[in-house]
């Protein structure tokens, strides 16, 4: 494939562009990050998307767009977000997530929570290797807990939303059976446990210093013992969520089995009747709507992108001047963070990227351990840092927050990345085995 020229590289990308532009630019002049519709950006930089690419008709351009739209692994996140509303929706009919608050309330002292629950999301991710998964199961019950903590119900829920999206990520990066682990070390030609040894050394210090920081932040939190009666039986649907994602079971298989859990409880101790069950399953699609259009209109965009060539530009940019294993590290890292950034998928982004990184790595000598890190890491921090990502957009449709409001508080994925960032340029870890 030939590779675009820099005008037509940067026209490739400028779809990205105008949508970071539009919406930020629009945000900052209403001064609410809430006020503006994330879709609405989407669709102006998705039909510009199909304005500016050339050499089709108007019948192939939309053909292309909606290709990247009805991609397979778009309508996969989608069947998910549908039963992950549906899901958090029944539950919340049952009481399940005041139940669930009002439990972390009783165990937990007021100055912990936060470690307490951003521990806990790491332990989850890292052992269902799924972020979404770990999103769809302590979200909901995140936001309970944040208007028991605070005052400004939308900042804490926020806050505390992040402190979730954090913790699912460092388990994303690290564990054995994430879909990012098992790109990143099929692409480099190492093994999972080599490259978790030296993953863990990059980023292990990072969760120390987070949950250091959630410590600290937390000792002014003086959150009120639960003293209403705990009905223990309401935990068993996210403890089933967890147990069968622990087990390798598919995360849409999972969800479905909760719903039909949330509303054998809810007929059992009559909180639910057959129509209300049904009404809030209704009531939980409808609320992903918009999520749902969001990331069929992103697919759509970076599909054109990506036929226009731009992201061949930002290959081809980023691997015309190396030198050194330092260059080459940063390289790799830019590479597929930018990547990422174009495809709102870590894990795409690592498997489009690989075989270039693979040639990188063989070329300048680089250990293959370290450039699967590299590629797992940064794919990770950036997926955590997009407001258009799955992720921050399944935490924001649960939360009932803005995906923007989110990321000031994503505290792990920013200090991962400052620790990633360090390991590179100081040449770290020295020893591998």
């Amino acid at each position: 494939m030939t590779t675009p020229s820099g005008r037509k590289g940067l026209l490739a990308l400028s779809p990205l562009i105008i949508f970071l532009i539009l919406y930020l630019v629009s945000c900052i002049i209403a001064k609410d990050f809430y006020s503006i519709p994330i879709s609405a950006a989407f669709l102006l930089a998705s039909v510009y998307a199909v304005l500016i690419c050339k050499g089709k008709t108007l019948e192939e351009r939309i053909a292309v767009f909606s290709e990247g739209a009805g991609n397979r692994n778009v309508l996969l996140m989608i069947w998910i977000f549908v039963l992950a509303g549906a899901f958090a929706s029944t539950a919340k009919e049952i009481g399940a997530i005041d139940a669930t608050v009002n439990i972390a309330l009783k165990i937990l002292p007021g100055n912990l929570i936060y470690a307490g629950l951003f521990l806990a999301s790491c332990f989850i991710s890292m052992s269902i290797g799924t972020s979404v998964g770990t999103i769809v199961a302590l979200v909901p019950i995140a936001a309970g807990i944040a208007q028991e903590v605070g005052t400004d119900i939308a900042a804490d829920t926020s806050f505390i939303t992040a402190i979730i999206v954090g913790g699912a990520f460092f388990g994303d990066n690290l564990s054995f059976i994430s879909d990012t682990t098992i790109a990143a070390t099929r692409t480099q030609g190492c093994s999972m446990k080599d490259k978790f040894k030296v993953n863990f050394r990059i980023v292990g210090p990072a969760a120390l210093v987070v949950t250091a920081l959630y410590i600290f932040l937390g000792m002014s939190v003086n959150a009120s013992p639960a003293t209403e009666a705990v009905h223990w039986y309401l935990l068993l649907p996210y403890l089933l969520i967890i147990g069968l994602a622990l087990g390798g079971i598919n995360v849409s298989a999972v969800l479905t089995i909760g719903i039909l859990a949330n509303a054998v409880i809810g007929f059992i101790d009559g909180s639910l009747s057959w129509s209300g069950w049904l009404g809030s399953i209704g009531s939980g699609i409808s609320g992903m709507g918009d999520l749902i259009m969001v990331t069929m209109l992103a697919g759509g965009m970076l599909e054109i992108i990506k036929v226009n060539g731009g992201i061949d530009y930002i290959v081809n940019g980023l691997t015309r001047r190396i030198h050194g294993k330092r260059g080459a590290e940063l390289s790799i890292a830019g590479l597929v963070s930018l990547a990422n950034l174009c495809t709102a998928n870590n894990t795409i982004a690592i498997i489009t990227t690989g075989q270039i990184a693979k040639d990188i790595s063989a070329r300048f000598g680089l250990d293959p351990r370290k450039t699967a890190s590299i590629l797992d890491t940064f794919s990770c921090l950036v997926q955590g840092l997009i407001p258009y990502g799955a992720q921050l957009l399944m935490a924001a449709g649960l939360a009932g927050v803005s995906s923007i409001s989110i990321i000031g508080y994503l505290y792990y994925p920013f200090v991962m990345g400052i620790f990633a960032l360090g390991a590179i340029l100081f040449r770290l870890p020295r020893r591998y085995s």
